[in-house]
């Protein structure tokens, strides 16, 4: 191949544009399959995005595709990559420790309850799970809190994400130093391995938690969680609309056990999406109870 014509394939390449009529088709179909909602104002993010899947897959607009996405025989595969990468997956260890500190909090008095009750059986379920850094942290608290007592417990922390290379990632659970920046020392050296740079999460943290695959958009499919006592969905609903929203917010309510405690992202909010929770204010954060 000549330097000339490399140079110009280079530049299609990096020319690729979406089309008013392309974006409205992609937005409506990410929507369909997922319940993430895309605006007018960020269709350069379905450019960055998408435009190496284009690459890849050597097709030569986004129209191209959108007709790939519905109708070729490798679709389902696609999608998984689609959801990769639309999906945001910045997240840390320990992030919003005053929420952290509020859940601690509440957990030892619904730990309380239950062991009056008799029932020592308790779930979480955490919602966008993404590479697994919240529900380990969570894991790392309950043994926090029940030291030794824990072996003698029925927990588990049901942790679902859309995509599966994201949730293979956090089943191996190994990470760098700087997605446990804001962890104390002292917890990094109690459950991670250090080995070769990176740190890999402890047999009794991974044991404690379930990855699986799942979609907030599926109503149905979400029906098939555990009933939980806790619901984690931090930084998630804020990629829906409002029917969006208040759908995967009731499949929450749903979920719950009567005195549930719903958490969701600081920038979050229930405000016009659902008056099914009380909510419950904290030094730094809002939990929302669903009332027996």
């Amino acid at each position: 191949m000549s330097s000339l014509f490399a140079s110009q394939t280079v530049a299609a390449q990096k020319d690729l544009r979406v089309t008013d009529e392309e974006f409205i088709q992609l937005r409506d179909f990410i929507y369909a399959q997922s319940g993430i909602y895309i605006a007018e104002n960020r269709k350069y993010l379905v450019e960055n995005r998408l435009s190496n899947r284009l690459k890849e897959l050597n097709l030569k607009n986004f129209s191209e595709y959108s007709y790939y996405l519905r109708f070729d025989v490798r679709r389902k595969d696609e999608l998984v990559k689609l959801f990769a990468a639309i999906t945001t997956n910045e997240t840390s260890f320990y992030r919003n420790p005053p929420q952290l500190q509020v859940f601690q909090n509440i957990l030892k008095k619904v730990l309380d309850e239950l062991r009056t009750a008799r029932t020592k059986k308790l779930r979480i379920w955490s919602a966008g799970c993404s590479t697994g850094e919240e529900p380990y942290t969570l894991a790392i608290i309950l043994n926090e809190v029940l030291q030794l007592e824990i072996n003698t417990w029925d927990i588990k922390i049901n942790a679902l994400d859309l995509s599966e290379p994201v949730l293979a990632s956090a089943r191996r659970g190994v990470y760098s130093d700087y997605t446990l920046r804001t962890t104390p020392k002292e917890i990094v050296s109690k459950y991670f391995i250090f080995r070769n740079d990176l740190y890999e999460v402890k047999p009794e943290l991974k044991k404690l938690v379930n990855f699986a695959q799942g979609n907030l958009s599926d109503r149905v499919g979400l029906k098939s969680v555990e009933r939980s006592q806790f619901v984690f969905c931090r930084n998630v609903i804020i990629y829906f609309d409002d029917n969006m929203k208040k759908q995967v917010v009731s499949s929450f309510y749903d979920n719950l056990l009567p005195k549930g405690h719903l958490f969701i992202g600081h920038s979050e909010s229930l405000h016009n999406i659902s008056r099914s929770f009380k909510p419950e204010y904290h030094p730094g954060s809002i939990v929302y109870i669903k009332e027996a």
